[in-house]
């Protein structure tokens, strides 16, 4: 179990991007503990415990984990009650201990009860939109950094202040978040062995320092081993205590979190092409919150900013999260001498970088060309993530889908969808006169797609090419499928991409207007699927595979040769629009 966790196959990149995600993230964690009204030294103390032992413990590979801005305005109000009702934070410690133990407790308990399975129900649209948003956030957020200012806390403040930018700009500050971007994109042009925001980070914190530049810095961090808290529980009022208020903000707590964490787990997947398991992730995070509680820091979930330089800069395992706490601990215990002389402007020039990455250009892309539900719920959670509220986008673009969604099914009755080898057709009822020469059984597989294509099914759809064995093709009938969504169409496009590096040729018969205009707009026609695999009929479709097979005999190499198509060694790399 050790070793699968301590994976050291990617040493080098774990360390680069650890560093890397453990620099970024202690401006981060310090701003977070002075927003919570706790203090700097909660939010560090956060960042330590919850990032080393959710990276250990969690379901994420390259997640780092620390404290996020959704928890900290929750964490912030449970400070709040804390003072109303005990006069100041130390009196009333450890009430807020409590909270912050009781969220991470529930966060054990519903990953627990496998509860984090049902993120992979937030469709495409929806997280197209929140990731485009983080990524606008983080630029917007950035561009006071960027010219030597004090950036303004929330988003619409930035909007509404950045004519003052012109009144206060260092020029110097300005050079260095330039050049900062430009490193980054440009030395992976000489060399990709050494993460290239690492390589700005340190050279640009050097120039600064040797050419004296008037620049603002990160600054003084605070030292010393934490203390544990957890006895502070015992000095309160048992009887006094409000249960009914202390149950409501762990659970606010611990759903945020979860949330929060789960999205960002579904974003890392997307950019590793990985995939995480939910509820070991919510006991990860419940045990790292846990721990962090009894220390009194600020509690906190996968941070998608941290995830996403720790990614970049080469973190590919667990032991890039754990070193990021490590860091943040040598840090604490005296190491920030070193890092309190980093330039804020080279952190703004980074994490522009990031924001630039993580937004969905592929779902902006096809905006124009998918369905126009998917289109407006991509835009409200953007709109929403950007200017209102992270949870709030997600809660609002899955009650949107949700009612588009029952829209659709009230117009279209789907059903269950089969797949089996045709070779059993003959004993299970078959769609119209499905009859296959005897020769070809065994070579081919037909899927039935009964129903709308949607973010529902996606998942179940994607499974497909695990569960077939080694055949040379397979048939997707789509006669009765009427409508396919953004979800869909991935999906789709993902199942056909697995099929064909095995080697498995992908036809497809009797597509509906709808489907047929969604995969041509997006060139899945004829740039995945040539045209001449593309059949108005399923009878078409076997008299063509009949002659096909004949005149290249037996065996699917032979197939794949008389065709002219060897998987994917043929395909034009950029099919899409």
């Amino acid at each position: 179990m050790i070793k699968k966790i301590l994976d050291t196959s990617n040493l080098k990149g774990d360390l680069f991007g650890g560093i890397t995600a453990g620099i970024v993230a202690l401006p981060l964690a310090l701003a977070f503990g002075v927003q919570s009204g706790m203090g700097a030294i909660a939010g560090l103390y956060g960042a330590i415990v919850l990032g080393f032992f959710a990276s250990l413990l969690g379901g994420t590979n390259t997640q780092i984990s620390g404290p996020t801005g959704p928890m900290t305005v929750v964490s912030s109000v449970v400070v709040l009650e804390a003072v109303n009702t005990y006069g100041d934070i130390n009196s009333g410690i450890g009430f807020i201990v409590l909270i912050f133990l009781l969220a991470g407790a529930l966060q054990i308990v519903m990953g627990v009860l496998k509860l984090g399975v049902y993120i992979k129900y937030i469709p495409y649209p929806v997280v197209s939109g929140f990731m485009t948003g983080i990524g606008v956030i983080i630029i917007l957020l950035q561009i006071f950094p960027f010219f030597g200012q004090e950036s303004p806390k929330k988003v619409l403040e930035v909007v509404l202040q950045v004519g003052k930018l012109m009144s206060g700009i260092n020029v110097e500050a300005v050079f260095l978040a330039s050049a900062t971007i430009a490193v980054i994109y440009l030395f992976p042009r000489v060399t990709k062995a050494i993460p290239s925001t690492l390589v700005a980070l340190i050279a640009l914190t050097i120039a600064s320092g040797m050419f004296g530049l008037k620049v603002p810095v990160i600054g003084d961090i605070p030292g010393g081993f934490p203390s544990l808290q957890l006895g502070h529980i015992f000095n309160l009022d048992l009887l006094s205590v409000d249960y009914y208020l202390v149950v409501e903000l762990a659970l606010t707590l611990a759903v945020l979190g979860g949330i929060d964490s789960l999205l960002t787990s579904v974003i890392a997947d997307n950019l590793t092409k990985t995939k995480h398991d939910s509820n070991r992730e919510l006991i990860g995070q419940g045990i790292g919150n846990m721990m962090g509680a009894s220390i009194a820091g600020l509690p906190g979930a996968g941070a998608t900013m941290r995830t996403l330089v720790n990614v970049n800069s080469g973190g590919q395992t667990k032991i890039s999260g754990m070193i990021h706490g490590l860091l943040l601990l040598f840090i604490l215990l005296g190491l920030g001498v070193y890092a309190s002389q980093i330039p804020l402007p080279v952190l703004a020039g980074i994490l522009i970088t990031v924001g630039v990455g993580i937004i969905d250009y592929k779902g902006l892309r096809h905006i124009k060309h998918i369905p126009k539900a998917d289109a407006v719920v991509m835009i409200m959670v953007l709109v929403l993530t950007v200017f209102v509220d992270l949870i709030q986008a997600v809660a609002a673009g899955l009650v949107l889908s949700s009612v588009l969604f029952m829209k659709q099914m009230s117009d279209e009755v789907g059903r269950e969808v089969k797949i089996l080898p045709l070779k059993d057709y003959m004993d299970d009822l078959p769609w119209d006169e499905e009859r296959i020469p005897a020769s070809i059984m065994n070579q081919i597989y037909v899927k039935h797609l009964d129903g709308p294509l949607f973010f529902g099914f996606a998942s179940s759809f994607q499974e497909i090419a695990k569960t077939l064995e080694d055949v040379s093709v397979v048939i997707f009938r789509m006669k009765l499928v009427p409508h396919v969504d953004q979800t869909g169409l991935y999906a789709l496009e993902e199942v056909i991409l697995d099929l064909e590096k095995r080697g498995i040729a992908v036809v497809i018969t009797g597509l509906k207007p709808q489907p047929l205009r969604m995969l041509r707009r997006i060139n899945l026609i004829p740039g995945l699927i040539p045209e001449n695999y593309h059949f108005k009929n399923f009878h078409e479709c076997i008299d063509w595979l009949d002659k096909e097979f004949k005149a290249a005999g037996k065996g699917k190499e032979l197939f794949f040769e008389e065709l002219g198509k060897t998987g994917l060694k043929d395909l034009k790399p950029n099919y899409r629009l």
